[in-house]
């Protein structure tokens, strides 16, 4: 068994960090749509968040930001001129395109890929398949600079495979890693991989979206070469979703041979569970820890996300951390939740709570923000080494931020052709503090 490491790749926020409330079933975006953003401070959040992991022991990696504003999405929308002539047009005649040219959404990296290691595959190469996002135009643009990255990142062929994103159509909708969950006895072992989905192909929801379909989670299953039998695929609850869990990580999540998730997460989790179990048998002893409704009203797991926390093996703790927003410790029940889960004995040993208020307010906790990547000690050094934190990194790049960021940010202030200006300077700051000005416009 080769020694392999959880590395968290966390996206960089970007300097367009606005609430523009852009997705739809995304209830704290609608909540805060409209409001001042901070980008800055959001920036400076998710760097602390990344050092305090470091300083637990943890392998950090970071994603760049994705070039904003997106000229080529205006340009395809009939916008022509110089940049600030399309940025002003945008802005009188299709404000909320101009707004999903600058979304800043890249941030959240649990949507940028579906990842399988390389003791899952029948290639033994690390497996990385970017995802289409085709549910929601903001998001649907990211793909292909999120593939650049990707390939820049990982670029040894012989070590890792990079795909390209499913058809943007909406039987292949996939979200990424916000659906998918990894089960293993420890990270170099083969593992099992919990794919869930909210639709079939073709088939018509009613409500908030259902973002992922089961044929996109098998497709990716296929392209990566997973055994048939180590790969599960569960179906989301319709009434987890149309209370605003738009992925499955707002309400389920794993790591190692423990999965934590609400009792409303799963269509059939009796069924869910069983399939689990028979995929892992053989490989680990599998600890599911569901959160009662009672105990947690849905509402409440949404609101705090609870679910939408890092489960991390720390080094010197003897059962698993999780990561929570300080959401989570100022809801009742989700506080007093954690407080007896620490106390049960269970898999779960701490709770950690973690301040990213801004990315919060957009829609996003501690889980979205981070893409797993499980990695040998091979793989970790054949990949881009530019992009793996230590303090002196992560002090160059608040640097950048707190010198190039805004620190108010209204959708309204999008409409400056200066700012267009600006946020390709921080990006290309950025990107030099990572060794990767191969990525810059």
């Amino acid at each position: 068994m080769n020694v392999a490491h959880e590395v968290n790749f966390d996206g960089l926020i970007g300097p367009s960090h606005n609430y523009g409330g852009l997705s739809d079933g995304n209830l704290a975006s609608a909540a805060n749509s409209g409001d001042i953003a901070n980008p800055r401070e959001a920036a400076l959040q998710g760097l602390e968040k990344m050092r305090m992991l470091m300083g637990h022991g943890l392998i950090q990696g970071v994603l760049p930001p994705l070039p904003r504003p997106n000229f080529d999405l205006l340009v395809s929308a009939g916008f022509r001129g110089t940049d600030a002539q399309i940025i002003e047009a945008a802005a009188k005649t299709a404000p909320r395109l101009l707004k999903a040219a600058y979304s800043a959404s890249s941030m959240w990296t649990a949507n940028a890929a579906t990842v399988s290691p390389s003791a899952d595959t029948d290639d033994g190469r690390l497996h990385l398949t970017t995802a289409n996002l085709s549910t929601m135009l903001h998001r649907a643009q990211e793909h292909p600079d999120t593939t650049a990255s990707l390939v820049s990142i990982f670029a040894d062929d012989e070590k890792f495979a990079i795909h390209g994103a499913l058809p943007m159509n909406p039987d292949f909708s996939d979200e990424g890693a916000a659906n998918h969950v990894r089960l293993c006895g420890s990270h170099g072992e083969k593992g099992v991989e919990l794919f869930v989905f909210g639709r079939e192909a073709g088939e018509s929801t009613t409500g908030f979206p259902a973002r992922q379909t089961r044929l996109a989670s098998e497709s990716v299953a296929r392209a990566h070469g997973l055994k048939s039998d180590r790969s599960v695929f569960v179906r989301q609850s319709r009434a987890a979703i149309d209370a605003g869990a738009f992925h499955n990580d707002v309400v389920s999540v794993g790591a190692l041979d423990t999965l934590f998730f609400h009792e409303l997460a799963f269509e059939d989790t009796d069924a869910a569970m069983e399939a689990i179990r028979k995929a892992s048998a053989g490989l680990f002893e599998f600890q599911p820890v569901m959160v009662p409704l009672a105990d947690v009203p849905i509402e409440d797991a949404i609101r705090a996300y609870l679910f939408n926390s890092q489960l991390l093996k720390m080094p010197g703790e003897d059962r698993l951390v999780l990561v929570a927003p300080t959401e989570t410790e100022d809801t009742e029940s989700t506080r007093a939740y954690c407080e007896r889960l620490v106390d049960s004995n269970g898999p779960i040993g701490k709770v950690i709570y973690a301040d990213v208020r801004q990315s919060m307010r957009n829609g996003g906790g501690p889980a979205c923000l981070r893409l797993r990547v499980v990695m040998t000690e091979d793989e970790i050094d054949a990949c881009h080494q530019g992009v793996l934190m230590d303090d002196e990194t992560i002090d160059e790049l608040q640097g950048v931020v707190r010198k190039t960021y805004r620190d108010r940010l209204a959708p309204s202030d999008l409409a400056d052709p200066d700012f267009a200006d600006e946020c390709r300077e921080a990006r290309e700051a950025l990107l030099s503090v990572l060794d990767l000005e191969g990525l810059c416009w």
